[in-house]
């Protein structure tokens, strides 16, 4: 085949799915983008390769012990990359220039656990949210023994410890207004307090908690099943790229129906699995 008919191959190809998910999902009127102009999707099409901008960051997107991408992120932008017809291209880009990058055409998409909030919302165009990162807390198997509500922290006899000037001490708080917040200069040293058994729980961003209590199991433990904060993260495109955001959001819908994604977010933020694959020092 020609590198022409290649390209309407793709184009067409795209279209059938995104035109198909929108029939079986949640809008109908979604599976319309089969049938006007998809310039964005045209593009990524054409090139036969989705780029995808990203930061490493562990559990989201790390380096093996043979120099491969691995991660949650990693996962997800391979899997849509494989049901779009795509390869995919990973550019490592530093989180605190990933926005300029994408709006300087470096990529096509940011898939790195980016959280929508509106000052961002004012640069990029959000698809709808993949996954729900958030703020949690791990306490002692000893000295919290039996607690399992918001109320059984909330006591002045009750000392918590987290990182300091880190949202999570605004977060403890607000929730355990009662409670002693003891700051460290780092999350290990807030950990390391509840581990030596000198307070009664830590709160952190996961999956810190969660990785924590699978290491020790035998002093820690995650009391509430609900987090006590809930962030959303998304796909970020440019603005005014409506035809990639409708092409995502559609994507996210059908992984999330079948529970791929669900299943992917626990492996990789609830178990430590993974962790005999990861170079050391990350």
């Amino acid at each position: 085949m020609n590198n022409i008919g290649k390209r309407f191959s793709r184009r067409s190809f795209t279209k059938t799915i995104t035109a198909l998910l929108g029939l079986a999902l949640f809008l109908p009127s979604v599976s319309a983008l089969a049938d006007v102009e998809t310039p964005n999707l045209d593009a990524i099409n054409d090139r036969g390769t989705l780029r995808v901008g990203m930061s490493t960051f562990v559990p989201w997107a790390m380096r093996d012990k043979q120099g491969d991408l691995i991660g949650f992120e990693i996962d997800v932008a391979k899997r849509l990359a494989q049901d779009s017809g795509w390869k995919v291209e990973f550019v490592p880009t530093a989180w605190d220039g990933i926005i300029p990058a994408l709006l300087a055409k470096k990529f096509d998409v940011i898939i790195g656990g980016m959280s929508v909030t509106p000052e961002r919302s004012k640069s990029v165009l959000f698809s709808v949210p993949y996954s729900h990162s958030g703020v949690q807390v791990a306490a002692s198997k000893e000295l919290a023994e039996g607690f399992s509500q918001f109320s059984d922290f909330n006591s002045r006899r009750v000392k918590i410890a987290a990182r300091r000037g880190a949202f999570t001490v605004q977060v403890a708080r607000e929730t355990f207004p009662k409670a002693k917040i003891l700051q460290f200069d780092d999350d290990a040293q807030a950990f390391q307090e509840v581990l030596n058994g000198n307070a009664h729980a830590v709160i952190a961003s996961s999956p810190k908690p969660e990785h924590e209590a699978v290491k020790h199991s035998d002093k820690l433990f995650i009391p509430f099943t609900d987090r006590l904060s809930k962030g959303n993260e998304a796909f970020a495109v440019r603005l005014g790229e409506e035809d990639k955001k409708a092409f995502f959001n559609n994507w996210i819908q059908a992984r999330t129906d079948d529970g791929w994604l669900q299943e992917r977010y626990e492996y990789w933020f609830s178990t430590l699995d993974w962790q005999d694959q990861i170079a050391s020092g990350q």
